[in-house]
């Protein structure tokens, strides 16, 4: 039922020229101390979205540093990733009801891949809600257990927090990206807080020519000659592309010849994307304006470091977030942001430190802030090079990796 995702080892020397120099000693002397740890990272799909993203350069980068990990993918039918999508949104606040055959979807899926889980790990990482029973249904005696949850549950439905909480006995460690989205029944246990970041090295993040980004962007139907407002996110409601769509027809009043472009990625464990991708599409038929591209369609990661790259703007009108790894993306690429004050956003960026922050649902501050960077090119250059120091310092994959061996080397007794 669980399946490897092959990812080849990256060596630290690599990132050097990047990142931060302490970042880089930390990890040297964290690799030596923690050298063949075996180490399990469990999630709900090999692509679409951060956590697979995140997995695809964390796991590489532990490799390089010496210790022994493998990237497993939990197996469910499709009833469990309608169930577990269900799940998620109420973590989020949306309603969320258990009944008996929810429930028993859930366990029967997620006993069935422990059954598969390997015995030989020291660590077992797993993220998110989707495979959180596993450790209810694993007797590994040896084994310590870290749960980390990579959304917002700073106002979870109070069906889906006890419905959660009951898997959570027995971890050693739950990690929250903040410590706003720790639930309060949880405030006794072991937590831990650090935020996740983007790879520099990625095709999603690796300089690309202008030439090529003009080539790439006009490839898939865009002018290069107009301003371009884009948002990278999955489709999901929490996102908000409807409302994306309406702060771009309020901002393409004062800027004339604005365009949108939405690209998005389809992920094994988000049935809901398709319906709404399906509804985005329909929407663009009726708007010249508005390209919607996914990996369906042909955008790849480079495709869209090119966008990001292209964009006047980038837009992340995020309802609720527990990270948001385009915005960071964005500000590496010194493309100036204008995103909710939401989740993990705040604290990515602040207001007037890379773009600027507003409230999610306020649309007309949305726009007026959109236009207002497309007008004033010398503004967005000056916050677009604040965003990439900020995340140069703060939100990189060697400072991710960096507290996440921290972590591990508490719980094996290798912190000094």
């Amino acid at each position: 039922m669980l399946h490897r995702v092959r990812v080849a080892p990256v060596s630290l020397d690599t990132y050097r020229d990047a990142v931060p120099a302490e970042q880089v000693a930390e990890l040297e002397d964290l690799g030596r101390r923690l050298h063949g740890l075996r180490v399990a990272h469990i999630n709900a799909t090999p692509y679409g979205g951060g956590v697979s993203e995140l997995l695809r350069s964390s796991v590489a980068l532990e490799c390089g540093l010496g210790l022994t990990v493998d990237w497993l993918v939990i197996s469910g039918d499709s009833r469990f990733f309608e169930v577990t999508k269900a799940l998620h949104n109420g973590l989020q606040g949306a309603p969320f009801v258990v009944t008996a055959d929810l429930e028993e979807t859930y366990v029967l899926n997620n006993r069935a891949n422990a059954a598969a889980l390997p015995g030989e790990y020291d660590v077992i990482i797993v993220h998110d809600p989707q495979p959180a029973a596993l450790r209810a249904f694993s007797s590994l005696p040896t084994t310590r257990w870290v749960w980390r949850c990579h959304i917002d549950t700073a106002e979870p439905h109070p069906t889906a927090e006890q419905f959660l909480l009951r898997w959570l006995d027995g971890y050693d460690t739950l990690v929250f990206t903040m410590a706003e989205f720790v639930v309060p029944a949880l405030r006794g246990r072991p937590i831990e807080l650090f935020a996740p970041g983007i790879d520099p090295l990625s095709p999603k993040n690796l300089p690309v020519p202008p030439s090529l980004c003009k080539r790439v962007v006009s490839w898939h139907g865009v002018d290069t000659q107009r301003p371009l407002l884009l948002q990278v996110s999955r489709f999901d409601p929490w996102k908000d592309p409807f409302g994306v769509i309406r702060v771009f027809r309020i901002a393409r009043e004062h800027i004339p010849g604005l365009q949108l472009a939405l690209l998005g990625s389809m992920a094994l464990d988000d049935p809901e994307a398709w319906r709404l991708y399906e509804q985005l599409r329909a929407e663009a038929e009726r708007e010249s304006d508005l390209f919607i591209g996914t990996n369906l369609t042909g955008v790849s990661f480079v495709e869209v470091n090119a966008f990001q790259r292209s964009a006047s703007v980038v837009i992340q009108k995020s309802l609720r977030e527990g990270f948001g790894l385009v915005v960071s993306e964005a500000l590496w690429k010194e493309t100036p942001v204008v995103a909710g004050r939401s989740g993990g956003i705040t604290l990515q960026m602040e207001d007037g430190v890379g773009g600027y922050l507003v409230d999610p649902r306020d649309e007309d501050s949305f726009a007026r802030h959109v236009v207002a960077l497309i007008q004033d090119r010398a503004l967005a250059r000056t916050l677009g090079r604040l965003g990439r120091q900020r995340v140069r310092e703060r939100f990189l994959i060697t400072r991710y990796v960096r507290d996440e061996l921290r972590v591990l080397a508490r719980l094996v007794g290798q912190d000094c």
